[in-house]
């Protein structure tokens, strides 16, 4: 965290001075509000959060007696709460979103509501009251499926598969749709596949991990051949600073790793290799419906503006291991009730796959 809040240092002062972070109790969000009220000089924050299944306060503990933060729970949908907090900052950024491919597929109406009208409901509160910047925080899977050796690039058309993705791809078009009608100064982010503490353990890292330290099957789609780019946490809130601070209004930015991507067979076995269990402990599952194979970005337009990830996979996934091993208080009693009974209708073992390799 030292040297991430170091690098951040340098542009803290080009942010703008009051913040409305919706979505700041969950994973990515909770992270960029630790990141920028580490950092002298920090910002006034103001977390909106619906406390969903994925929101969970604790993410945000040590900070709750920072005297530049509060916390106001509501739906971005709530168009009359929006704009009176709205009236009270200069600028919005938006995590808030349902954002697991799974559970849209089982539940897609969620993920509409959520993800474009609450984005439409924070857009109008931001035109409303000429806020200096909008930034929407997106995702590389607006992109769809992407051939090899091909990265993503900004510019590419968005070609969604999934109901999230569809959703958040109608996200990013109302923004770019307030810039161009009412000149209000969006901004998007995509980032790729997001690791690190705090992660719900519906997402495949925290999940294989809190399986392996239970000695539990980790659920491995189809042959586990999909590929994916992954981000450490605290890169992709640096990232998403950065863009805020610098990014050019009514552009796109894309926040991936950079390495090779790596597929769910070399996630698993990273996880138990730091674990120390063996590889019996995989199991092939039936493969999501409409499953992209392969996402890659190409982050250069983000790199100009002086990000630069400071951890690799390697390295990240160490870190997030034993985040986990240490923290079986954030996220046992998660893996309960609601969780149970997702992965029970998520997950079907493949008939006479059996475990392992």
């Amino acid at each position: 965290m030292e040297a991430l809040t170091a690098d951040l240092s340098d542009v803290v002062g080009e942010l703008p001075r009051r913040l409305l972070v919706a979505g700041g109790a969950g994973f990515i969000g909770s992270a960029f509000v630790r990141l920028l009220l580490a950092a002298e000089g920090a910002p006034q924050i103001t977390v909106l959060d619906k406390l969903t299944y994925a929101g969970n306060l604790r993410n945000l503990e040590e900070v709750e007696a920072h005297p530049s933060f509060r916390f106001v729970k509501g739906d971005i949908c709530d168009l009359e709460l929006a704009d009176k907090l709205a009236r009270e900052c200069d600028c919005i950024v938006n995590f808030a979103a349902e954002s697991h491919v799974d559970r849209s597929i089982l539940d897609p109406d969620a993920f509409i509501r959520t993800d474009v009208y609450g984005t439409y409901s924070l857009l109008e509160a931001a035109r409303r009251h000429h806020h200096q910047r909008f930034l929407q925080v997106s995702t590389d899977e607006v992109y769809g499926d992407v051939e090899a050796p091909h990265l993503s690039v900004e510019s590419d058309p968005a070609r969604p598969r999934s109901p999230y993705s569809a959703s958040k791809a109608g996200a990013e078009l109302q923004c770019f749709a307030y810039h161009a009608t009412y000149g209000l100064p969006v901004l998007v982010t995509r980032g790729s596949n997001t690791y690190g503490p705090f992660q719900y353990p519906e997402k495949i890292v925290p999940l294989f991990i809190t399986q392996a330290l239970d000695g539990g099957p980790l659920p491995v789609y189809g042959d586990g051949g999909a590929v994916r780019d992954y981000l450490y946490v605290d890169d992709h809130a640096l990232g998403i600073a950065l863009v805020l601070a610098r990014g050019t209004a009514g552009s796109a930015y894309n926040l991936g790793q950079g390495d090779p991507p790596l597929d769910g067979m070399t996630v698993a076995r990273s996880v138990l290799q730091l674990v120390g269990r063996g590889e019996e402990l995989i199991q092939h599952v039936a493969d999501r419906p409409g499953h992209d194979r392969r996402y890659a970005l190409d982050s250069a337009q983000a790199r100009a503006l002086g990000w630069l990830p400071l951890l690799d996979f390697e390295r990240g996934m160490g870190r997030t291991v034993d985040w986990y091993q240490r923290r079986r208080d954030w996220w046992e009693p998660i893996k309960s009730g609601e969780f149970l009974e997702f992965y029970r209708r998520n997950y079907r073992p493949l008939e006479g796959a059996g475990t392992g390799s």
